[in-house]
């Protein structure tokens, strides 16, 4: 795997996990806390939102859906 890969793949569980504490987070909190611009944690959600991990209720908003998920390291 191309190490590029690598640090997005960490980036996006982490992208989840921190969602997955928080309950509901603002995009722009994500790109407050990951340091990256608000077109690359769009990416980053748009993953999760097609892999049904998190659901946007309301414009700008974020929080994870009901589906099991088993994180490894």
């Amino acid at each position: 795997m191309k190490p590029s890969t690598h640090r997005m793949l960490t980036r996006i569980k982490s992208v989840y996990m921190y969602i997955s504490e928080k309950g509901t987070v603002t995009t722009q909190e994500l790109v407050d806390e990951f340091g990256t611009t608000p077109r690359t944690i769009q990416r980053d959600l748009n993953v999760l939102l097609y892999n049904d991990l998190v659901r946007s209720p309301s414009k700008g908003k974020w929080t994870t859906t009901n589906k099991k998920v088993r994180i490894s390291s």
